[in-house]
């Protein structure tokens, strides 16, 4: 037998690889694209439902308490049943949601949808990541394709910006009806080009589903608390009923992982100071993020502008940040991490800081170009650097995990603060009047700039180690 016929040559197999690799980056795309394209249509969502704030940010956190709660969970299920088995399968789910989303009449259904699309995208990125590892073999190609993959996701969010805006012009509801044939044409193709999976990964191994539940309906609750608290009372029976369940829930997460034979996180990796900076730092850049991305709609259609004004306003940011992304490598090499951390956080203070300056009658020039400009530089300094961080002192064993913990950090970072946001500005705004509402988005910004103080203290305070075996 003729061993070297067999072999397909590489010009038969790239456009093959090729054509995985774009159906993944759809799917990575629609991700990034679902967080940032529902903040300009907020407004109007706010409107059509009658939503206080306190229940709008849930459109947001939602979302991203899905996506951080099943993130691991997502990447341990997608290595043990199949990777092209669960990414069609999540991404069906993701498709089911979104028209039943962009069909909701309610609020509360239309919250639920968002939970269950950040769910089915926790599971989709982990196996459109192990996917491309498994397609590409080491090197040049694969590290072309990971490069291409993470470039797609951040022009994913960036897009999502000015889709929002254009689309809120003809109506709220084609920012949510536009994912639906995005879905279907990626759930299509993948049907059609994605290699099957060797039936021997399949179904080896016990499934954490319990410590991905607790973990998730403790965040979610924490949220709650949060959020609840200023309308209840801090001192409300029902505040410290949830602050405590949330306690609860979350120390029960920990004892479930102590106890689990294949836990979603092996507590022992936590005793890496550089991996805990690093989550820590994960969570402050992204909360301030999401916290600034929520107002600044709501602060631009108090003064009056356009949906698709105010995506252009913001896009400039993600622009950046596109911009930027491929020469992080090169900006590392030259700089190290902390370095770069750093001055992301400190771009993100001054961002903030100036946006404190709003008023009913700034100027883009002025106020709001240079805090985009700013904050969108900040977080390209900052975001991968911080992946690097957090996986520089891991076992080699352990760099999925290391990777998905900070992954879900962000996620929750940006659920967490948002409601931090939210809960100080309801407190700050005490009518409906502009200059009611102005005080209180200036008192959500002070939450965003208060997480990039942390975020730089945390960064430049803690010493890095690698980590050890429990």
């Amino acid at each position: 037998m003729n061993v070297e016929s067999e072999i397909p040559p590489a010009a038969a197999v790239r456009p093959r690889n090729d054509a995985v690799l774009l159906v993944l980056c759809g799917a990575i795309f629609l991700d990034s694209l679902d967080i940032s394209m529902t903040g300009v249509a907020l407004p109007a969502i706010r409107g059509a439902f009658g939503m206080s704030a306190g229940s709008l940010q849930w459109i947001v956190s939602a979302y991203v308490l899905g996506y951080g709660g099943f993130l691991l969970l997502g990447g341990r299920v997608a290595d043990l049943f199949g990777r092209r088995r669960v990414f069609v399968a999540s991404l069906a789910v993701f498709l089911a949601a979104s028209g039943l989303g962009a069909a909701a009449t309610t609020g509360g259904l239309l919250i639920a949808t968002r939970f269950i699309k950040g769910t089915a995208a926790a599971f989709t990125a982990p196996a459109a990541l192990s996917l491309i590892t498994t397609s590409f073999p080491e090197g040049p190609a694969r590290n072309r394709a990971l490069a291409f993959f993470t470039a797609t996701g951040a022009s994913g969010f960036s897009l999502g910006l000015v889709l929002s805006g254009a689309l809120t012009e003809a109506g709220w509801r084609w920012v949510l009806v536009f994912p639906v044939p995005v879905a279907a044409l990626t759930l299509a193709a993948a049907a059609r080009v994605v290699p099957h999976d060797d039936p021997g990964v399949r179904g080896r191994g016990p499934v954490d589903v319990t410590g991905a539940a607790t973990l998730t309906l403790g965040m979610l609750a924490l949220v709650f608390a949060l959020v609840d608290a200023p309308s209840a009372g801090w001192a409300s029976a029902a505040a410290i009923g949830s602050f405590a369940a949330a306690a609860a829930l979350l120390a029960g997460f920990v004892v479930v992982e102590r106890r689990a034979r294949q836990p979603l996180v092996r507590l022992g990796i936590l005793r890496s100071a550089s991996l805990v900076r690093a989550n820590a730092g994960a969570m402050c850049l992204f909360g301030g993020w999401v916290g600034f991305m929520f107002v600044t709609p709501l602060y631009l259609h108090t003064l009056g502008w356009s949906p698709l004004a105010t995506g252009l306003a913001i896009f400039p940011s993600g622009l950046v940040v596109v911009i930027m992304a491929p020469r992080t490598s090169s900006l590392i090499a030259r700089f190290g991490t902390t370095r770069l951390i750093a001055a992301g956080f400190a771009g993100h203070l001054a961002a903030y800081l100036l946006f404190l300056r709003i008023g009913l009658h700034s100027g883009y020039p002025a106020v709001i170009l240079p805090t985009v400009l700013r904050g969108g530089l900040g977080f390209a300094l900052a975001y991968g650097p911080l992946n690097v961080a957090a996986t520089a002192g891991a076992n080699p064993g352990e760099q999925g995990l290391a990777g998905g913990l900070v992954t879900s950090s962000l996620q929750f970072g940006g659920a967490i603060v948002l409601a931090i946001a939210t809960a100080v500005s309801r407190a700050a705004t005490s009518g409906t009047s502009p200059h009611a509402l102005l005080n209180g988005y200036r008192a959500a910004l002070v939450v965003s700039a208060a997480a990039a103080l942390a975020g730089l203290a945390c960064t430049l305070a803690l010493p890095g180690r690698p980590a050890r075996k429990a």
